[in-house]
């Protein structure tokens, strides 16, 4: 059987994650929308946090490998007085200590401890990989779970609220614990329910999260970002035809997008034809002297001098590399 041709309108869709999806939930759901498999994410967000999601659809998905790798923000609340399996509040719970106040100055020399490049214990219940299945899968079989510290740059972290009393219903009665919410602003790949689980350690009461937020990645902000609920009603009262769809509601179009992205070169027509069978311009580029753009300085856009997206460039030391062709590709 013939491959069934992608029609959908390629694009990003930043979305405002609801609690309780995983991100799957979000890209199946979204696949409805935009009447297409090929959908995919940047950067993974668990069930219970919520906030800035990309979508990739159709030939943008190709976008997704370098949006991941943008520096992300959050907003967080950490409960001390407990630790949990999951280290956020999904997870059960595994040691009350308890806890009536925060010494502050212990709590900003931990804070401080975790800021800057720092060697990062992920999580164990996360999707990191060890022989092939997924750490969480592992630990909820029962296996005891090995990780390895990871490189990771805390830009950012800051406490935003005082100290507020509450009780936990534990499995022996009401604890006494303390919230405190946090700003992060941190590289790809941090863990924020690790900085929880570290600070709780750091102070000698345990910690966990019990809320989170992503506020942006790379220059995508919870501004850009449309509630699934409010996606899917927009999409209810638009209407396809066999040869003309609509784009998924809230789509950012490919160009647009990687104008957003990257810095942009025009090619003349000789180039742009040679770049259609994947051979870059050999001319020298300078990366100051290159047009737009704010998130990737190596990647430039590919545009012909109608301003059609034609694929990205790398850029380095002023030569060009073909990272993908867009024009004519499936």
């Amino acid at each position: 059987m013939a491959k069934r041709p992608d029609r959908s309108v390629p694009g990003i869709v930043v979305v405002d994650k609801p609690s309780g999806l995983t991100s799957h939930d979000v890209v199946a759901r979204m696949r409805k929308l935009a009447h297409t498999r090929k959908v995919g994410h940047a950067g993974t967000l668990d069930p219970m946090a919520t906030g800035v999601l990309i979508l990739g659809i159709g030939k943008a998905t190709r976008l997704l490998t370098w949006i991941t790798g943008h520096e992300k923000a959050y907003t967080a609340t950490i409960r001390f007085g407990a630790t949990t399996l999951s280290d956020d509040a999904q997870g059960e719970l595994l040691e009350t200590y308890g806890c009536v106040s925060l010494n502050e100055g212990e709590l900003e020399f931990a804070m401080e401890e975790l800021r800057g490049e720092i060697d990062q214990l992920p999580s164990r219940v996360s999707a990191k990989k060890i022989a092939g299945k997924r750490a969480y899968e592992l630990v909820r079989a029962g296996a005891d779970v090995e990780l390895a510290t990871q490189k990771i740059t805390v830009h950012r972290l800051e406490r935003v609220s005082p100290v507020r009393h509450t009780v936990l219903n534990g499995p022996d009665g009401p604890i006494d614990v303390v919230d405190l919410d946090i700003e992060v602003e941190c590289s790809s790949g941090t863990y924020v329910r690790a900085i929880a689980r570290d600070l709780g350690k750091a102070v000698g009461c345990g910690a966990h999260l019990t809320a989170l937020r992503r506020t942006r990645v790379g220059l995508f902000t919870l501004k850009d970002a449309k509630p699934l609920a409010d996606l899917e009603a927009q999409r209810k009262n638009q209407s396809d035809t066999q040869h003309d769809p609509q784009p998924a509601p809230g789509l950012i179009p490919l160009a647009d997008a990687v104008r957003m992205l990257f810095p942009a070169l025009v090619l003349d027509a000789a180039e742009a034809q040679r770049f259609a069978h994947g051979q870059a311009p050999a001319r020298p580029v300078e990366e100051e002297n290159l047009a737009g753009g704010s998130c990737n300085e190596q990647i430039i856009g590919a545009f012909n001098a109608s301003g059609e997206l034609l694929g990205l460039l790398r850029v380095h030391k002023g030569r060009l590399s073909t990272l993908t062709v867009f024009q004519g590709a499936e």
